[in-house]
Parts: structure tokens; C-alpha cells; sequence
């Protein structure tokens, strides 16, 4: 195996390492915290790893794995060690537990040909949005204000009538199987629509899934398969907590409304219906989850507490923070890894 080959295979594993460990939990961290105490594991795996091999084999006959996210993407002909730089920075970041966006911290790292040369040239390229750059970037900030604002205003008219309810009133036993067809249905369209988005993040590596051969492909789909297995076996990890401490996620119920919206948010992204946000360039669904979140729990304390906390605000302005964070992060790795490349 030539030195490219293995460094191909080696970021695509580390990708769908990471890309499993942060992101799939802010479209599966609902449904596993609201089933893990009824469910066992490897049940909730079956579940996700089945709709994982339907997409990616939808998308493997249709000779388009990421589902045109990568159309704009130009693939290198030499794999170098510099590509593996962006998922084992996110390895890193996500074992501490802050959820980071793998969109930029991955594919940015394929956008270095429509990067300038000069690091001041690089910072306003992150702010231009006809760049690669800063398309995704202001795709992802729409989509972290839509899914705020949609999750404010939807939990302030249903908080009351919903969450209070949820909270005061226990689920009944019998009505539990009826929401637990609810919640998986809605964790099932959710969890779609987010492969549609981020399955460009592992593919990239490579060569955006095309020309797989049949063996290749499957290969693919166990490291992504297996590594989803780790992830529901160790109960979601760190990042897990971002979801724990929002308000009342553990209950079946409120779970299905938060999947619900989460995935009809990606599925307006996914479709740009009013050509606002940059058609199918990829987005950071970290950004729009988090924005989901902050939403909901700001609605739900107005709402219920008639306030909102020191501390509420505090925990939602560490949300947005980390996310920022793992922004500039990314950005500093594209200065960086221009100028190895050079």
C-alpha cells in the first residue's frame, strides 16, 4: 500500500471516529438518553446502523454518497500526513466534551486551492460569503439563527401546554409504546436527513465516495457501522452531557418534539427552498443543533420560571462559546496547513 493510500484510508477512519463521537450525538442524544434506561444498546444500534446502510447504499447506487455536498470539492491526487491533521484536532477537542463543528474542521481542509497565500487574505476570505469558506460559514450561522428562532418560538406557544405537562405528569406505561413510535419515527426521519448533510464529512476522504469499488464500500460502511456500535455502547460519551443538562431531554415525549424539529430544520437546509443559504454547499449541523437547544431552553424558562437564570444564560453563552471556538480553530488550521502545503 502506497504512502497516499494509507493516508486516504487513515483520515477516513479518523473522520468517522471523530464525526461518530461529535456529531451523531446531537441527532441521536435524545433518543438515547429517553431510551437508554428501557432499551438496551445494541437495539437502539440495530435501529440507527439500519438507516445508516439504507442511505449510504441510496447513495452508493446513485453514485453520489454525500449527496451532491461535495459537488464544488476538488479531491487531492496525493493523500498527504497533513490531511489527518483536522480529524485528530476534533479527536482531541471532543474528548473534553465540547461539541465542535466537523464541517469546517474537515472540509476546509479540501478547499485550499480557493484559499489565499496571506493569513490576512485567509481571515476575510472566512467572512466572504461567494468563497467555499465563508459559504459554509454563513450557511451554518443561518442555520443556527433559523433553528434558534424556530425552537424559541414554537416552545413558547407549546411550553405551557407540553413541558409543564411532561414535567408534572409522568409518562403512563400505557401510553408509553405509542410515544415510543413517535419518538423513533421522528429520531428516524431526523437521523436521515443529517446523513444527507455530514456523510460529506467522512466521504471526502475518499474522493467523495465515487468510484468505490463494491469491496471498498463495504469496508466504508463497517468502519462507520462499527464505530457507531462504540458510541451506543459507551452511552454517548462526553459530548452526551451538552444534551443531558438541557431541560427535561430524558423524557420520551419532549425527545420526539426536539427530533421533529431538529430534522425538518435540516430538511429545509438540506432542499434551500428560498436560495438564501447557499443551495447544497455543506453546513455545520453542530451549529444548528446548538442553536435548537439554546432556543428550546430560553422558551421553556420564560415560560415556565417567568426568568431566566445566571445560570441558564451562562450554560447557553458556553454552548455558543465552544462552538465559536471550534470556528477559529478550524480557521487556524487551514492558515496552518496552507502554508505545509505550499
Amino acid at each position: 500500500m502506497d504512502a497516499s493510500v494509507f493516508f486516504m484510508w487513515a483520515g477516513f477512519f479518523l473522520a468517522a471516529f471523530s464525526v461518530v463521537g461529535n456529531d451523531v450525538i446531537q441527532t441521536l442524544g435524545t433518543f438515547l438518553t429517553s431510551n437508554e434506561k428501557k432499551v438496551e444498546w445494541w437495539v437502539l444500534w440495530l435501529y440507527a446502523a439500519g438507516i445508516l446502510t439504507v442511505v449510504l447504499v441510496a447513495g452508493y447506487l446513485n453514485q453520489d454518497i454525500a449527496f451532491g455536498r461535495l459537488a464544488k470539492f476538488e479531491f487531492p491526487i496525493d493523500y498527504q500526513w497533513y490531511h489527518l491533521l483536522p480529524p485528530l484536532t476534533l479527536l482531541i477537542i471532543t474528548r473534553v466534551g465540547i461539541p465542535v463543528s466537523t464541517t469546517f474542521m474537515v472540509l476546509t481542509l479540501f478547499s485550499l486551492s480557493d484559499v489565499p497565500n496571506d493569513i490576512g487574505l485567509i481571515l476575510a476570505d472566512a467572512v466572504n460569503f461567494d468563497s467555499r469558506l465563508g459559504g459554509m460559514i454563513k450557511k451554518s450561522v443561518f442555520g443556527y439563527l433559523v433553528a434558534f428562532a424556530s425552537a424559541f418560538a414554537i416552545y413558547m406557544a407549546i411550553s405551557a401546554l407540553t413541558e409543564k405537562y411532561f414535567i408534572e405528569y409522568p409518562l403512563k406505561k400505557k401510553h408509553r409504546l405509542w410515544w415510543t413510535l413517535a419518538q423513533w419515527a421522528s429520531t428516524g426521519f431526523l437521523w436521515s436527513q443529517w446523513l444527507m448533510q455530514d456523510l460529506a464529512n467522512l466521504y471526502v476522504y475518499l474522493n467523495g465516495g465515487r468510484h468505490l469499488s463494491v469491496g471498498a464500500f463495504i469496508a466504508s460502511l463497517v468502519i462507520v457501522t462499527g464505530l457507531l456500535a462504540v458510541i451506543f455502547y459507551l452511552r454517548g460519551g462526553k459530548i452526551q452531557e451538552v444534551v443531558r443538562v438541557k431541560t427535561n431531554t430524558t423524557d420520551i415525549r419532549s425527545a420526539t418534539f426536539i427530533d421533529l424539529i431538529y430534522g425538518i430544520v435540516l430538511y429545509v437546509f438540506k432542499y434551500d427552498y428560498f436560495h438564501i443559504w447557499g443551495g447544497k454547499i455543506p453546513m455545520s449541523t453542530t451549529w444548528v443543533f446548538i442553536g435548537l437547544l439554546a432556543g428550546r431552553e430560553l422558551a421553556i424558562r420564560l415560560r415556565l420560571e417567568k426568568k431566566v437564570s445566571k445560570h441558564i444564560r451562562h450554560m447557553l453563552l458556553m454552548d455558543l462559546g465552544k462552538i465559536t471556538f471550534g470556528l477559529a480553530v478550524s480557521v487556524f488550521l487551514v492558515i496552518v496547513i496552507k502554508y505545509i502545503s505550499a
